[in-house]
């Protein structure tokens, strides 16, 4: 695929300085919790600007009128939805508003959980849920191959991380990696759980920061110029690394009772089950929103598909002590493919008794 070291400038030129708003935190909150904005409360979007910035994320320009008439498409199909299928009844500003863009800043309405801030809030989410299964009905119709996705997908990221650096974030290296098709077979086989034909980590992007305090900010960074947060994959991070209530602590006085309610916890669910007892990481998978080229999107649904598709990445953000103990011992790659290895060789020979 690529090398497996990107070469990203490592000298800092000037430092990114960024104070953590409550909208940061949520986010980063969602990564290392591995849960699903499906089941939240409210937003935290103060300015018309931030509902832009993250918009952007998903790769709509507000000022494009293509991208306008597909935000309000799939705006109008969510309240569609809830009127037919779940009998809500929202008013004349809320079914139709002026700028659709004014819906996350009433779903961000703090002060007591207002008609016009919950209904909001559920027109987002299944915008939200819209966008992904349309997107997903794109990518089948569209004339383009998993390969060149992945390319696409690729360059998105790394053209990000680059700017990362340019930024200011302390990161000590990156490394870019595509799983072999032998260790496709080997997790495939290895795999008992339901998503056994589901691989998450097809394309791999590990961050390695300077020093623990870096990792926050650089997620903040990530969440805000490189991917939309909304699409984690639940139930698909680990994070030993970072606890999610200590965040809260980054957070001006005034914010921290708007911090939407979460039992504080390390993510676990995602944890490879081959990784050495000591292994500390964070990681997460993201379905990260890739542009179609016009040569490729199928004519005559410009508006009803858009030109957006996901691809599956994980990313991977550690500090470089931590890396580097990772790399010993138990932790040791070859342990752990070792580990792999016996539990593929006794499944294969004797099944069901293998464990």
């Amino acid at each position: 695929m690529r090398p497996d070291c990107l070469e990203i400038d490592t000298t800092l030129s000037r430092r990114w300085e960024h104070r953590l708003v409550l909208q940061d935190v949520e986010a980063i909150r969602l990564l290392l919790s591995g849960g699903s904005p499906v089941d939240w409360q409210r937003l935290a979007f103060r300015t018309l600007a931030e509902v832009d910035q993250f918009l952007a994320l998903h790769l709509i320009d507000v000022e494009n009128a293509e991208d306008r008439t597909r935000l309000r498409y799939v705006y109008n199909e969510a309240v569609s939805y809830l009127e037919e299928h779940l009998g809500l009844s929202f008013p004349a500003e809320i079914r139709s508003p002026a700028d659709v863009r004014q819906a996350f800043l009433w779903a961000s309405h703090w002060d007591g959980f207002r008609r016009t801030q919950i209904l909001s809030c559920v027109i987002l989410k299944l915008m939200h849920v819209i966008q992904h299964m349309e997107a997903a009905d794109l990518r089948h119709k569209a004339a383009i191959s998993e390969e060149a996705c992945f390319d696409l997908a690729y360059q998105r990221v790394l053209d990000g991380l680059r700017r990362l650096r340019e930024d200011g974030l302390p990161i000590v290296s990156v490394h870019a990696s595509r799983k072999a098709r032998s260790s496709v077979i080997s997790k495939l086989i290895a795999k008992r759980d339901n998503v056994a034909a589901t691989i998450f980590d097809k394309i791999r992007f590990r961050v390695v920061t300077r020093t623990t305090a870096d990792i926050v900010p650089t997620l903040a960074w990530l969440t805000r110029h490189l991917f939309p947060f909304n699409y984690v994959i639940p139930g698909q991070s680990y994070n030993n690394l970072v606890r999610p209530e200590d965040l809260i602590a980054l957070l001006a006085s005034e914010e921290r009772a708007q911090v939407i309610p979460e039992p504080p916890k390390l993510a676990q669910h995602g944890k490879n089950e081959f990784s050495g007892a000591s292994y500390r990481m964070l990681n997460f998978i993201i379905d990260l929103p890739v542009a179609l080229p016009d040569a490729v999107r199928p004519p005559g649904f410009s508006f009803e598909l858009g030109k957006v598709v996901y691809v599956l990445i994980e990313f991977q953000v550690l500090d470089e002590a931590t890396a580097d103990t990772n790399e010993i011992g138990d932790n040791a790659h070859a342990a752990y493919k070792a580990r792999q290895d016996r539990v593929v060789a006794a499944r294969l020979k004797r099944g069901g008794l293998a464990r």
